[in-house]
């Protein structure tokens, strides 16, 4: 089992295999507009210029489900993210991360990758799991966890 087996709908409404990214590091977090963590687009962005020609990328998934902090559409959530910090990361349609209709992908990250205490559940937005080139889970980080921090671990996969 690895995150190649799921496919996701792109921000542009598009159907993609994750496979896509084989043989790349991944960072892939749960993303929100109106969130105190919202900032961390600007540093996602930074390590995915700083990055991407050494196979590295960022997938960021909007949500909704932590206190209604990314209600737009799709538009308006790409639109956002370009005009305020210039994302250029691969973004993906709104999806649930928890309950009943958590995607699939983040059923699979969560079963994967406890977080703290050993909790399945993800707490907030800008939760980030790290996924290595064969698409298995490395390691899980906390909202609160800045990405910069993971720029060693991403650098050491990398090779």
């Amino acid at each position: 089992m690895s995150i190649y087996q799921y496919d996701v709908i792109n921000i542009k409404g598009v159907k993609q295999p994750l496979s896509e990214y084989k043989g790349k590091v991944l960072l892939i977090v749960n993303t929100a507009s109106k969130c105190g963590f919202t900032p961390q687009f600007k540093e996602l962005q930074d390590l995915y210029e700083k990055y991407r020609d050494k196979g590295f990328e960022v997938l960021g998934f909007p949500c909704n489900q932590f206190n209604h902090q990314d209600p737009g559409n799709e538009r308006e959530i790409e639109e956002f993210c370009q005009l305020n910090y210039g994302v250029t990361f691969p973004m993906f349609s709104k999806i649930e991360v928890n309950g009943k209709n958590a995607h699939p992908l983040y059923q699979y990250l969560k079963q994967e990758s406890a977080g703290f205490l050993g909790t399945k559940m993800i707490k907030w937005n800008f939760t980030k799991f790290i996924i290595n080139q064969e698409g298995k889970v490395v390691s899980r980080h906390a909202p609160t966890v800045k990405p910069s921090i993971l720029e060693n671990e991403i650098n050491t996969l990398l090779g």
